[in-house]
């Protein structure tokens, strides 16, 4: 499937023109030396002049050996890991913190893990659209550092404002791996790994989210609050290193390379790539790499749903670390002690794999019938996580005191494996959802949701111990219940009409059309010929080619 731009668009049209002209104008052996060119830097040119990837090429994300690629997401989702266990290790932190600054319970959440989240927010609107415009690895590796930097400011200097400026700037940095990790999936694996990798790194980043209270409130128990972001830093600073050995993978910044050394090698300026990520101009960039998340977050129905429902069920677990040391210190814990009901939820993200399994299933049905596979089909996940919601927060609620005594904790926390294994099931299918629809736009799609993830974030630990405290943690767990409940809609809406949304959606239809361009598997989409408007430019389909 290819876009064409119509009639009353730009240069790149005489570009098209000097290419087609330079082609039918071709001698015999000049053509067999431009073919030659394209053989040797394993690239081929299309009637329309456009330069692509030859399927076999090895310096495609696609095609690199497994050990690469496992080095390379390995690195990555280990930092997202470690920084999202210290974001939400900010509660515990903050809880002994406020006795040392002599501030109220509210400002020290606020600066403890509040202000990581919004920082986390404003950089999500940010980073992810320029690793898809000037690449992954640089952003990685510079965020990463700094990232290690701001850390070390509060350990070392435990002063109100530089906690602040510390917090929120690691918050801002914390962004990359965050939501960058979704794109560079996205360039390496194809539909079918896509379901396995995704899983991988949600599932590391959600027991990195349940297992950071436990880390904080023994860190601040035997070592002292400073020292939690100490080893932060250390650990951060040493991930630094190991990022430099990583590669590049964004297929358009790569091709983009090999079309240079072509242009050279032939001496014709004319050769072209289908690029999503070219910003020619200021105008454009804004346009297309600062507001594209905020467009996506508000024009896109797929995105607006599947990001709050998301930030609400990742939310969840922020609120948690101030409700639960309240809930189950009423069983007489302590705050070490109740930290350790947060591995009954590791517990239920590590039960997700069984989904995957099914997902797997799926995948090689719709491959064994030559059939493509939909977005659709990764929401399995999410119509069984949604209701089991449901389920295990009723049960937390009549599971404990004040209104339920004589019941035992641990009836209680069993709910929580089956909370963990929703919360994952949410991210996962809900972030491979939004991949196979976005596909070249998964990390700018991702930005819109780390969006809606990091206000609520913010928000929900600052009114959950007022919340339990004031109704009581039944009457205050019921609420969120309720609210669950609702959620069960959800996934059968999406099974229902999801794929309608995507093909009235101008935005997944041209990004998948532009992924063909760019990709070098034989994923196919079943699309219809469309003529839109994108981003001020007039484009037109036709229908997808066989593969």
């Amino acid at each position: 499937m290819m876009w064409e731009k119509s009639d009353h668009t730009s240069s790149g049209d005489v570009q098209d023109s000097t290419v087609k002209q330079s082609l039918a104008t071709c001698n015999p052996p000049h053509l067999d030396i431009l073919r030659a060119h394209l053989s040797d830097l394993g690239l081929e040119l299309d009637s329309e002049g456009i330069v692509r990837w030859e399927r076999s090429n090895k310096l495609h994300p696609r095609n690199w050996s497994l050990s690469r690629k496992l080095y390379d997401i390995s690195l990555i989702v280990i930092l997202d890991f470690a920084t999202t266990a210290i974001s939400s290790a900010g509660a515990a932190t903050s809880d002994v913190a406020r006795e040392d600054l002599k501030i109220g319970r509210v400002l020290s959440l606020f600066s403890f893990t509040s202000i990581y989240m919004i920082g986390q927010g404003f950089g999500g609107a940010i980073f992810p659209p320029f690793s898809e415009s000037f690449g992954r690895k640089k952003l990685y590796v510079i965020s990463t550092a700094l990232y290690s930097l701001f850390c070390l400011l509060p350990g070392v200097l435990p002063y109100l404002p530089v906690i602040l400026i510390g917090r929120f700037g690691a918050g801002v940095l914390s962004a990359i791996p965050t939501n960058v990790v979704a794109g560079s999936i996205e360039d390496m694996f194809n539909a079918g790994h896509r379901i396995w990798m995704i899983f991988a790194w949600l599932m590391a980043a959600n027991l990195g989210l349940s297992l950071g209270p436990i880390y904080g409130a023994f860190v601040v128990e035997y070592l002292g609050w400073h020292w939690h972001f100490r080893i932060s830093a250390i650990f951060t600073g040493a991930m630094s290193i190991l990022l430099l050995f990583t590669r590049e993978s964004r297929p358009s910044q790569l091709l983009e390379a090999r079309v240079a050394l072509l242009r050279k090698a032939t001496g014709d300026d004319s050769f072209r790539i289908n690029n999503p990520d070219h910003a020619p101009d200021l105008d454009t960039l804004i346009r297309l790499v600062l507001l594209r998340p905020i467009r996506l977050l508000f024009t896109e129905p797929i995105v607006f749903v599947t990001s709050i429902i998301s930030a609400v069920a990742f939310a969840l677990v922020y609120l948690f670390t101030e409700a639960i040391p309240i809930v189950y210190g009423s069983f007489g814990f302590s705050a070490t002690q109740s930290s350790l009901v947060f591995l009954a939820m590791c517990v239920g993200i590590c039960l997700s794999v069984l989904t995957r399994f099914y997902d797997q299933h799926i995948f090689r049905k719709r491959q064994k019938n030559r059939q493509p596979l939909q977005p659709e089909d990764k929401l399995t996940g999410f119509a069984i996580g949604a209701p089991l919601l449901a389920i295990g927060l009723w049960w937390f609620a009549w599971t404990v005191p004040p209104i339920v005594n004589h019941v035992p904790w641990i009836v209680s926390s069993c709910s929580l494996a089956l909370i963990g294994y929703a919360c994952t099931e949410f991210d996962t299918t809900l972030a491979g959802y939004v991949a196979d629809s976005y596909t070249i736009y998964a990390a700018s799609a991702f930005a819109s949701m780390a969006l809606a993830r990091a206000v609520l974030c913010a928000v929900f630990p600052l009114f959950a111990h007022q919340m339990f405290v004031v109704l009581g943690s039944n009457k205050a767990l019921t609420v969120l219940a309720s609210l669950a409940t609702l959620f069960c809609l959800t996934p059968i809406l999406l099974l229902s009409y999801g794929t309608a949304i995507r093909k009235s959606s101008k935005f997944a239809s041209y990004s998948l059309d532009v992924y063909r361009d760019n990709q070098v598997d034989a994923e196919t989409w079943e699309i219809e010929t469309v003529e839109v408007e994108v981003d001020g430019v007039i484009l037109s389909s036709e229908p997808p080619r066989t593969t």
